[in-house]
């Protein structure tokens, strides 16, 4: 059966701000060099080689978050977790603000403690987040949110299907569209991942699939586009 629902699991204690406890935040960093050694080693010096490099890296970090959630039984909870931390560096401010060299990595810790806080990030998801502020890799973050979702995927047999339509589909509707996506892909699990775009003019579109290498189209955008082939007659010569 799709399932689109989040598993319940308890989170635990919330990490205390920076202020309430100044030495909390090394000894995070300590409990996660002990899951994967490997890791630190890679963030204590710089990388080089470009995107190739870059990708690398990125895939490692969200190995190692997957390794620690599976280890926690918490996948889908972190999953959640990658979500929301998704969401707040979209905000070009808010990333701006943690890849600034100039700005002090204390007071970056403090905003992070809040973010942590308002979000109800998990502790390893919040310690994570730690991590690549102390080795200068936060702004790695988007492509380590693809690369989780692509280790997700592949530990759950999940299969993720992104939504676009010009105003929020109700559920029963993403609901409908994850059973056939499902039936489609023979998939165990169905994710619904769902985005706004007013140039659909309406109805949506379904991508899935390989890097969304699949696309089921119901826009009007496209009946529009398909309409205007069809009336393009070319190069036409009027009598004179």
């Amino acid at each position: 059966m799709a399932s689109l629902q989040q598993a319940s699991i308890s989170l635990q204690p919330k990490l205390l701000s920076s202020s309430q406890h100044p030495r909390s935040l090394p000894s995070l960093n300590l409990s996660f060099s002990a899951t994967f050694p490997s890791l630190k080693l890679s963030t204590t010096r710089p990388l080089h080689g470009g995107a190739k490099m870059s990708a690398s890296a990125a895939s490692s970090y969200a190995t190692a978050l997957a390794d620690v959630a599976k280890s926690n039984n918490t996948l889908d909870a972190t999953s959640s977790d990658v979500e929301k931390v998704e969401k707040i560096f979209s905000d070009s401010q808010v990333l701006e603000f943690f890849t600034n060299p100039t700005i002090d990595v204390l007071k970056k810790r403090q905003v992070l403690d809040e973010i942590v806080s308002s979000s109800e990030l998990q502790p390893h998801t919040a310690n994570f987040l730690n991590i690549l502020v102390d080795a200068k890799r936060i702004d790695l973050i988007k492509e380590i949110v693809k690369e989780f979702e692509l280790v997700y995927n592949e530990l759950t047999d999940t299969e993720l299907a992104v939504v676009s339509s010009v105003v929020k589909l109700e559920s029963q509707h993403l609901a409908q569209i994850a059973k056939q996506v499902q039936k489609l892909t023979g998939a165990k699990n169905v994710r619904i991942k769902t985005m706004i775009d007013p140039s659909l003019v309406a109805g949506f579109t379904i991508r899935y699939g390989s890097s969304g290498s699949k696309l089921i189209d119901m826009s009007v955008k496209k009946q529009l586009e398909e309409i205007a082939a069809q009336l393009d007659l070319g190069d036409i010569q009027l009598a004179v």
